[in-house]
């Protein structure tokens, strides 16, 4: 771990704050912030204390802790306003819940007449122990986002109204989707804390979306 790097790291997630900005909020020098963000000196408790109330962040976090989980595979960290949308959703508990829920959503995009369906995802959590540590079953959401004004035939439409969410790209994220993944969630939740940002997960769908190849998250 590096004080160093979180500080590094803290900056960036901070609408890039520059190191004079960070060092004029201290009332500190330039150099002194470069000297800490190479770990060639360390601040004062004092000062501290106030970078954890300017990045929001605790003493454990920013000492203690390997904050810096991005990586080349992660960019265009921002917050984005998504327009109300209206979707239609299958959720599964399987071996493989996200092909089998890809696949239903896209039976029913294909049954309606919709051959290239716009499909998102995300985790479904409520699988027990028994199915996770015994059958290696997880759970898993599609959602088929309806063209708009499109209403398919007997299935149950769902309404997603207009968010704002905080989003990171990634770039292979399946190349290594058991830490590159779960990275890009720490990062988006350090964003927010950094930020000032509330979760809210009442009636907000925390999904992704993928081309096989680049993911949003």
């Amino acid at each position: 771990m590096s004080f160093g790097t979180n500080l590094q790291y803290l900056r960036r997630l901070s609408k890039n704050m520059t190191q004079e900005a960070l060092a004029e909020k201290l009332n500190v020098s330039r150099q002194t912030v470069s000297k800490w963000e190479l770990d060639t000196a360390q601040p004062e408790i004092e000062k501290a204390i106030e970078l954890c109330k300017i990045f929001n962040c605790s003493l454990d976090h920013l000492f203690r802790e390997e904050m810096d989980k991005r990586s080349d595979e992660y960019s265009n960290l921002r917050v984005e306003e998504v327009e109300a949308f209206h979707y239609v959703s299958y959720t599964t508990i399987s071996q493989d819940p996200e092909g089998d829920a890809i696949n239903h959503v896209q039976k029913y995009a294909k049954e309606n007449g919709i051959d290239a369906p716009r499909i998102i995802g995300w985790d479904f959590p409520y699988v027990s122990v028994e199915q996770a540590n015994v059958y290696n079953m997880h759970g898993y959401t599609a959602a088929w986002i309806l063209p708009e004004g499109f209403l398919p035939d007997g299935l149950e439409v769902k309404e997603q109204k207009k968010h704002k969410y905080a989003v990171i790209h990634i770039e292979r994220p399946f190349d290594n989707p058991f830490v590159t993944i779960p990275g890009a969630y720490r990062t988006l939740d350090d964003f927010m804390r950094v930020n000032g940002l509330e979760h809210m997960e009442d009636d907000v769908i925390p999904c992704f979306e993928t081309d096989g190849n680049t993911m949003d998250v």
